[in-house]
Order: structure tokens, then C-alpha cells, then sequence
């Protein structure tokens, strides 16, 4: 596993996916970067590739992710993602396996194993206990649960102690390392509040906050949420 960066809980990851870019998402990693020193939340904020540079030069506590990554050494590859690449522009991770972005079984492997070469944290994507179970033997660094169906649909997550709690555990008998984040269907901070409260160490929103008309108060409503929900059952 890569322990070039630690990634520690309470999680929360927003994901602009391309919902926003530029000037307006360098300004909401900033404000990310203030709300992680102030309540104490690790956050994972993974924007486009083109704007990796400077959100990473613009934060200092919020750990920039790619949303992607492929497996391919330096050579050819034309319009691939080079993990070297996602290193030199200021990345400390990369998000894989996104149902957005599903990854084979053995291209998953390879990127995993790619991404501890170059120095990169690793969030992968599973859809449910089983195949968080598979994802938990590449030992990457986080994995993020979360339903397909529930993806963008902002309600509907699963809060079930049980069913989070019956993950958990599943994960850590692979690895007990692996920080488990919960997504999909997080709407408001009610949501991040249930779900933390249910037993994650982590959530995170995409539309919720990105498509929002005012998405740094919806942001910092919800890592307060994260906040109090993990000191409420730690």
C-alpha cells in the first residue's frame, strides 16, 4: 500500500466531476482548504485535469485527487492519463474505478499498482460489499462504496448501520488499513450527517454541491455535519 500520504479520518471528498472548472473551482478548493483546517476534516477534492496545477498550488491542507488514471508507462498513448503526469502537475492521489470511469478487473490492477510506483494515493470505487471485498486484496489507500443506481440522484443513500458496519468489517479482514469512505445519494448535510453517524469514516458529494447556486456554504455545511457526526460517535 502507498504510504507516500496518509489519509486520515473524518473523509470527505468532493468531486467537481464537470459539473464546474477553472477560476470558479480553484475558488471552492480554497474555501475547502479553510473549512479542512477549521473543523479538522481530511478532504479529498478531485477537479479536471487541467486544473490540477493550480488547485494544488492554491491549497495546502485539501489532498487533490485526479479523477482518473490509466496504467500506461511514459511513451505512447495518445490522450491517455499518465500517472508521472498527474504526479508532476500536483496530484497526491487519483480516484479509480468510478462508474463514470469503470476500469477491467485487470487494467484496475495494473493502474493500482502504477499509482504506488509514482507516489499516488489511491480511492477506488466499489458498487457494493463484493466488490469491495475484490478492490480491498489491490490494498489501495481508501475505497469509496457507493450504489450506481443512487449516483447523481441525490436521495436515497444507504444510512443502515447494519450495511455499513457489515462493509467495514469485510474491508478490514482484507486490509484493516483501507479507510472507507460511503457515497452516492448525499444530498444535503442531513445526509452526511446520517451516514458518518451510521458508521463511515468518510462520504462526499458531487452535484449537491457543484451544481448548487451557492456551492461553498453547501460545502461547509456539510464537512460541519462530518464534524459533528464523528465526534457524536468517536
Amino acid at each position: 500500500m502507498n504510504r507516500a500520504l496518509e489519509i486520515t479520518p473524518p473523509v470527505f471528498e468532493a468531486g467537481p466531476k464537470a459539473y464546474m472548472f477553472g477560476p470558479d473551482v480553484v475558488r471552492v478548493a480554497i474555501r475547502a482548504d479553510e473549512l479542512s483546517r477549521e473543523y479538522g476534516v481530511q478532504i479529498i477534492f478531485d477537479p479536471q485535469y487541467v486544473d490540477i496545477p493550480t488547485v494544488a498550488q492554491r491549497v495546502e491542507r485539501v489532498l487533490v485527487f485526479a479523477q482518473h488514471m490509466d496504467s500506461l508507462e511514459p511513451g505512447r498513448g495518445m490522450g491517455s492519463v499518465l500517472p508521472e503526469a498527474l504526479k508532476a502537475a500536483g496530484a497526491s492521489g487519483v480516484v479509480l474505478n468510478h462508474v463514470e470511469r469503470r476500469l477491467a478487473t485487470e487494467e484496475l490492477e495494473r493502474a493500482v499498482r502504477r499509482a504506488d510506483e509514482v507516489g499516488l494515493a489511491t480511492a477506488v470505487c466499489a458498487d457494493g460489499l463484493d466488490q469491495a471485498v475484490a478492490i480491498a486484496a489491490l490494498a489501495p489507500d481508501a475505497i469509496i462504496v457507493e450504489s450506481p443506481q443512487l449516483i447523481g440522484a441525490g436521495k436515497g443513500h444507504d444510512t443502515s448501520p447494519e450495511a455499513i458496519k457489515e462493509t467495514n468489517r469485510a474491508i478490514w479482514q482484507v486490509n484493516p488499513d483501507i479507510v472507507v469512505i460511503r457515497g452516492a445519494g448525499i444530498g444535503d448535510a442531513h445526509d452526511v450527517f446520517d451516514v458518518i453517524a451510521a458508521g463511515a469514516q468518510g462520504t462526499g458529494s458531487s452535484s449537491a454541491i457543484f451544481a448548487a447556486q451557492d456551492p461553498e456554504r453547501v460545502l461547509e455545511a456539510m464537512i460541519r455535519a462530518v464534524r459533528e457526526a464523528w465526534d457524536s460517535t468517536h
